[in-house]
């Protein structure tokens, strides 16, 4: 028992397991204003999507995150619209999103094209949030999931 104890010690302070942690953050080095390595999600959401020459394409809804992982699956992008009416919705895989400081916000390095025949829904119309979803969401846009 006692060498479990400390083999369970041993390993919470392990650096190696750390290392295995940051290889595993599947997220990219950005400008945070938490701590170093985290961003409260109430940050992201709201903040504005640009497309990769300048134009702003929408801004993040919400995030989906696995309840089990704990990682960010999804940035939902609302887009069009006016006043809520109108108003379409694209997840993207947080993979597709990387931080801008000079725009002070995400910029996805997809062709506006693809965009406009990505998987989308409607406010009262959620898809299903399971892994066939996933799948063709993260397949769309040539990520793995």
């Amino acid at each position: 028992m006692q060498t479990t104890k400390q083999n369970l010690s041993e390993k919470k302070f392990d650096t190696n397991l750390l290392d295995k942690r940051r290889e595993f953050d599947r997220s990219r080095p950005l400008e945070r204003d938490e701590t170093k390595f985290l961003i409260s999600s109430n940050k992201v959401e709201g903040t504005d999507v640009f497309s990769a020459d300048g134009e702003k394409i929408g801004s993040i809804d919400h995030l989906m995150i696995g309840k089990r992982s704990g990682r960010v699956e999804y940035a939902v992008m609302s887009f069009g619209g006016f006043l809520g009416i109108g108003e379409s919705f694209t997840p993207l895989p947080w993979e597709t999103l990387d931080y801008d400081a000079d725009r002070s916000g995400y910029v996805v390095n997809i062709d506006k094209n693809i965009l406009k025949d990505a998987p989308r829904f409607e406010r009262n119309s959620q898809p299903a949030w399971d892994r066939d979803y996933g799948q063709h969401v993260y397949s769309y846009y040539g990520v793995m999931y």
